[in-house]
């Protein structure tokens, strides 16, 4: 039997704005009874709870996380949950209590239980003002000047440890912004970039958080499902690297976003008013080098700026043309 058929899947953060659409596109390809869905506070949606298990796991408690792994015979884990970057610095204690205690958490029950893989997110916001801000490369300076990016920066160090040590196969990605038409996200510096569509359907009224010219790099969400399927589906001999790799979909500024949007609404408006989000997005790079992903394991996007502004728009109207929007 083909590893592919035998796979168990747990999903933490099932409920957010990854975790949502991955756990789906997981249930398709491994069958929905070997994905499980773990959530603790938000509500999952029907779609969620009536195509596979959903499981209550509080992430602050290893004996939660391990119950749930022994209960679906569980051996591969896609740890997704996290305080992120806007929300984090509202309250940074927590931010770092549970990014960090999460992921150890996760880290321990899977050495412990040997498990045989983990997947494991990090972020542009692991990257500071002192790393080059265009093209930002896999290997430079990381040093983050807020609590999500410290603790993507420790949680890299941390998986690429476990793997070192215990030998552990953890793998990870650096995600850009996530542009989603399904799930509204929660509490990111890159927000705006999905925020703009909904408003833009709706009242064709934007007011954007951060500067017309602000560049940030973004990534539709089926390209971030196909690369963090891809990563770890892909032969381990060529994944060389056990922290996080980088990978880009498409650099753009606010502006240019809502520019691209009136082609579709003609009469949209796009107010700027920056507000503490501006500081975390100055900091951040504006353009990413993916060259090593797309030369280890085959990395490569679909969606440009243009190709995921048309299918945001069709996807969007269509739902606010049915009431659902």
């Amino acid at each position: 039997m083909s590893r592919k058929n035998t796979k168990r899947i747990l999903v933490t953060g099932s409920t957010g704005q990854i975790g949502s659409e991955l756990t789906l596109e997981l249930r398709k390809r491994y069958g929905g009874d070997n994905v499980i869905a773990a959530g603790h506070k938000r509500q999952p949606s029907e779609t969620l709870l009536t195509s596979g298990p959903f499981e209550y796991v509080d992430l602050s408690n290893e004996e939660s996380i391990e119950k749930a792994i022994r209960k679906y015979d569980v051996d591969t884990i896609y740890h997704l949950a996290a305080v992120l970057s806007a929300t984090g610095e509202e309250n940074p204690q927590a931010a770092w209590a549970i990014n960090m205690g999460s992921l150890y958490n996760i880290l321990e029950v899977a050495r412990k239980l040997k498990l045989a893989q983990i997947f494991w997110p990090s972020s542009i916001a692991a990257f500071g003002p002192s790393a080059p801000r265009t093209n930002t490369p896999q290997e430079t300076i990381l040093i983050p000047k807020t609590m999500y990016g410290v603790s993507k920066v420790a949680g890299e160090l941390l998986c690429n440890y476990y793997f070192i040590r215990f030998g552990l196969d953890v793998r990870g990605i650096r995600y850009p912004g996530i542009i989603s038409s399904e799930v509204l996200p929660g509490g990111g510096t890159t927000d705006y970039a999905v925020a703009i569509f909904y408003d833009a359907i709706r009242s064709k009224r934007y007011t954007c958080f951060v500067r017309e010219d602000t560049v940030l790099p973004m990534m539709y969400m089926p390209d971030c499902i196909k690369a963090t399927i891809d990563l770890m589906e892909v032969d381990p001999s060529k994944v060389k690297r056990h922290d996080s790799y980088n990978v880009a979909g498409m650099s753009f500024s606010a502006g240019e976003l809502a520019a691209e949007i009136r082609k579709y609404v003609p009469d949209f408006r796009c107010d700027y008013k920056p507000d503490f989000r501006q500081k975390i997005a100055d900091s951040w790079p504006m353009s990413i080098d993916d060259s090593v992903a797309r030369n280890e394991w085959g990395w490569k996007p679909k969606y440009d700026l243009a190709a995921m502004t048309k299918d945001m728009i069709e996807r969007l109207s269509k739902r606010f043309n049915e009431g659902k929007l």
